[in-house]
């Protein structure tokens, strides 16, 4: 793995694979799309990422992915599902800088119910860096194939076919020229901005059902220098409480490359952050527990910018329950769903969801079996349903949140959910399963197992902390405070 300031390795010259004839079509050059095209490459002897933006050369900022200054991490569910689509791409993250977090023993949580303790085993693991680098890094090992063209600068504007079914794509360049791709398969992979449904309604396919829950939460994001000596610094974060009346505050430290913290402060209506840096570790000092602030004061920011964003909507669009589909098209990733970030589950559903769509190819053989279409989105909707249910039970609670309040049933799930959660602060067996399911390593189900079940209902075991579970030489090593100085 070459440094981040390498240059983007030449691309062979493509290939055609004799007996796997094929086109596939991307669209989008994000996450997603590039796992896609991986996926794609076992399937087709010709894939094409058709991208609207301009993607950059390195571990740099893209303006179609204006999200990607805040924090955003990998949980070990997600991680291990593209591991499997690129082999050897964890190790690539980590030359390249990110971070395998061991769970819990390398967080620092305060829930809803309490502090987490930091058992001294791994239950699971997240992979930490700047969305930037995690990009950039899949991004390389991807186009590097010689069955990959990319088209940059390319916007989608319509698809081709008929209800029955898609036949390619119709593009337009950046300087207007339109242009028509044929497929065997076209992905669909553009992101929360996907016009997928205004797309299908032109050839005939109409009832996608949508739905939204929006909590109006805010983010405001900076990035600050580690002080020497925390290359092995936990990721620290204050959650808020869902069920009390009052806005939800979140303030988060995750350690990323280059020796920096990227620190997120989030609040839904009436108490958001804003961009002001005077006010930022005011607000970091005024959610439910100061650590972080108190973090903070023993560093410096780095010059630059506070990003705010303010499109933080759960949105799902449900494509699997479509009257009629056609075959030949599917979609995958945000196009699909997009959650809360606070959440983390956008990245890792969505590699679960080219994972299932790699398994539906594998199953038909070719790109254009009967019926594939429809059976790689109804795969995809599993993980989808349940990162949904999860994030839209939880935003759904806070004062002024805009959506369908879900039915008395949820409500019971997120009820015991919190009784996982609360067992979880001192309970080591419930505190593996909680991480299982958090982590999307294993379905929700994993929680009603009799074990767990009984262990849940027994509660904590141990007493709460009182405090955050730094240690000793963690404080030591961040130096003291402005009021510690001598």
């Amino acid at each position: 793995m070459t440094s981040p300031s390498s240059p983007a390795p030449v691309r062979p010259e493509r290939t055609r694979v004799p007996g796997r004839p094929g086109r596939a079509v991307v669209i989008g050059g994000g996450m997603a799309g590039m796992l896609a095209a991986q996926v794609l490459t076992r399937h087709a002897d010709e894939v094409t990422v058709v991208e609207r933006g301009e993607l950059p050369d390195g571990p740099h900022p893209r303006r179609e992915l204006p999200q990607a200054r805040h924090v955003h991490v990998l949980y070990s569910g997600g991680a291990r599902a593209i591991e499997e689509l690129i082999p050897g791409i964890t190790e690539d993250w980590i030359t390249a800088g990110a971070r395998r977090i061991p769970l819990p023993t390398g967080l620092v949580s305060y829930t809803a119910q309490g502090w987490l303790r930091r058992w001294p085993v791994e239950m699971q693991y997240m992979i930490a860096c700047t969305r930037d680098l995690l990009d950039w890094v899949v991004r390389r090992r991807v186009l590097g194939h010689p069955r990959i063209r990319l088209l940059e600068r390319h916007e989608l504007t319509g698809l081709l076919g008929t209800r029955h079914g898609v036949t390619g794509v119709r593009v337009r360049t950046s300087e207007g020229v339109v242009r028509h791709l044929d497929a065997d398969l076209v992905v669909d992979a553009s992101g929360a901005r996907s016009r997928a449904r205004a797309w299908l309604k032109e050839i005939g396919v109409v009832g996608v059902d949508e739905e939204t829950v929006d909590s109006g939460l805010v983010y405001a994001s900076r990035f600050y220098r580690a002080p020497a000596g925390t290359e092995n610094f936990p990721l620290v974060n204050v959650q808020s409480v869902p069920r009390e009346p009052v806005p939800g505050q979140t303030a988060t430290i995750v350690p990323v490359e280059d020796r920096r913290w990227q620190v997120t402060l989030s609040g839904t209506r009436g108490g958001e952050p804003t961009r002001d840096p005077e006010l930022f570790e005011v607000f970091a000092r005024g959610v439910r527990h100061p650590v972080v602030a108190e973090l903070l004061s023993r560093t410096t920011a780095l010059p630059g910018d506070i990003a705010v964003s303010r499109s933080t909507v759960n949105g799902r669009r449900f494509f699997e329950r479509a009257p009629h589909w056609p075959e030949r098209f599917l979609a995958i990733g945000d196009s699909v769903a997009t959650y809360n970030p606070l959440y983390g589950q956008g990245m890792s559903v969505a590699a679960q969801g080219v994972a299932a769509m790699d398994r539906e190819l594998t199953r038909a053989g070719r790109l254009s079996a009967p019926g594939l279409a429809r059976r790689v989105q109804r795969a995809v909707a599993e993980p989808v349903s349940i990162a949904w249910q999860m994030a839209t039970s939880q935003d759904i609670l806070y004062p002024g949140a805009k959506g369908r309040r879900p039915p008395r049933s949820t409500a019971l799930v997120g009820a015991y959910a919190d009784r996982v959660t609360e067992a979880a602060t001192g309970r080591m067996s419930v505190t593996q399963a909680f991480f299982d399911v958090i982590t999307l390593s294993e379905p929700a189900t994993r929680w009603l197992n009799p074990d767990v079940v009984v262990a849940t209902l027994r509660g904590p075991g141990r007493p709460r902390l009182t405090a955050p579970p730094l240690t000793a030489k963690e404080w030591e090593t961040v130096g003291p405070g402005p009021g510690e100085r001598a």
